[in-house]
């Protein structure tokens, strides 16, 4: 457990991401192809916000039984012979209420429900007595969450649009492409998700699916980033191939990840347990929900799938083709034995150094802090000594005298 924490702690690439796309590929596949059935043939469980339906509402103050909502409930399934969408308590004090949400109700059942509120708990009036006028009813429609949907559906376009243009610009078009697929599996994940279990879709639900977007974009754009810095200038070294450095930059910032994603969350299981569990407002659990169903789908999804899926797209380039082949060549030359050189890795040490110095400069010139020291430096030291050695050791013609 030590060696995994160290090996996260530095990022020196010793978990191979990238190297097992094909297993995150099944993986993914796989979850999305089933969360896309769920929503296409079992549906989603719509609240009375998309379908309509009676909302019942009266004082949380009583001077008889307590209002609580198991209370509540038990009143609602005896009168109406079925249970109520949602009872949650609204509010704190004296401001206290308690909001009843089912299907539509005829009006007998109406008044037969209210009578029988009003015998069990009354509830107390401004005037500091029981009445039965407190107990509030009003009628859903549907198309309210329909109007709510479809504001979403178009936010998410825009926003999608807007995040296109501004990662092909910033980075490039194979970044941009990569970010999307990312964004895009939170999406039907969350979605699917919602959908196999049987939560209840609201408003709320649809405004925290839009919430957990960015969150998903930043943890993919930190990641690219360093992506970027790692392949700058790639195309004209043989010292690593790009789903090697891509692979590098993912060890460099997944301890980044790991802390981002556990100090997003932790604020989210805050809300559930203190909005939920403690004040009882039924709103927060349905924003808080998406939320932490979103963000855990976009930190997953920004690891194992946006940057796989950047390295296959840019391997499609036949120049980094044709890197990837020099390095493979190189590496083949090096670990060949050559009975014409006095040590085989001198030349091999000798191009990292000089590679290594080239990143070293094409870094400072793009201000990118360089750290001195490490490996990769003691083995420039020790190409630079073996070619030292083996050059004091040729003969050099000239007769000794």
């Amino acid at each position: 457990m030590a060696g995994v924490l160290a090996r996260l702690y530095t990022g020196t690439g010793a978990f191979d991401i990238v190297g097992r796309k094909k297993i995150w590929y099944i993986a993914f596949s796989a979850l999305v192809l089933i969360c896309i059935g769920s929503m296409l043939f079992r549906g989603f469980n719509l609240g009375i916000d998309f379908t309509g339906g009676t909302q019942i509402q009266f004082p949380a103050t009583t001077a008889a039984a307590p209002a609580d909502v198991e209370s509540v409930q038990a009143v609602y399934e005896r009168v109406v012979g079925a249970e109520a969408a949602a009872v949650q308590s609204v509010g704190t004090g004296p401001s206290a209420s308690v909001l009843i949400r089912s299907e539509t109700l005829e009006p007998a059942q109406l008044f037969a429900l209210k009578q029988a509120l009003f015998d069990t708990f009354q509830p107390i009036g401004a005037a500091g007595l029981p009445a039965p006028e407190v107990i509030s009813d009003s009628a859903v429609s549907g198309s309210w969450g329909g109007q709510i949907t479809r504001q979403a559906l178009i936010a998410l376009v825009v926003f999608l649009v807007l995040v296109t243009i501004f990662l092909a610009f910033y980075f490039e078009r194979s970044m941009a492409v990569a970010a999307l697929v990312a964004l895009l599996h939170d999406v039907v994940v969350t979605a699917g998700i919602y959908s196999i279990i049987g939560f209840e879709v609201t408003p709320s639900t649809v405004v925290g699916l839009l919430t957990i977007l960015g969150f998903s974009l930043y943890d993919t754009v930190v990641v690219f980033d360093k992506v970027k810095e790692n392949t700058r200038g790639l195309l004209g070294l043989t010292r690593r191939t790009y789903a090697e450095a891509a692979n590098l930059a993912l060890n460099q910032t997944l301890i980044r990840s790991i802390n981002t994603s556990l100090f997003a969350v932790l604020p989210v299981l805050a809300l559930m347990v203190i909005g939920v569990g403690l004040l009882g407002v039924g709103t927060l659990a349905d924003f808080a929900l998406v939320q932490l169903i979103g963000m855990t789908a976009g930190v997953v999804s920004s690891l194992l799938l946006a940057t796989p899926v950047l390295v296959d797209l840019k391997l499609r380039d036949p120049r980094f083709q044709q890197q990837a082949a020099r390095v493979a060549a190189r590496r083949k030359k090096a670990a060949a034995p050559d009975a014409d050189a006095a040590d085989p890795d001198v030349a091999d040490d000798a191009v990292l150094a000089t590679e290594l110095r080239k990143e070293r400069a094409m870094a400072a010139a793009a201000g990118v802090p360089v750290r001195s020291g490490g490996a990769a430096q003691h083995r420039g030291k020790r190409a630079a000594g073996k070619a030292a050695a083996v050059k004091a050791a040729r003969p050099t013609g000239k007769r000794n005298r």
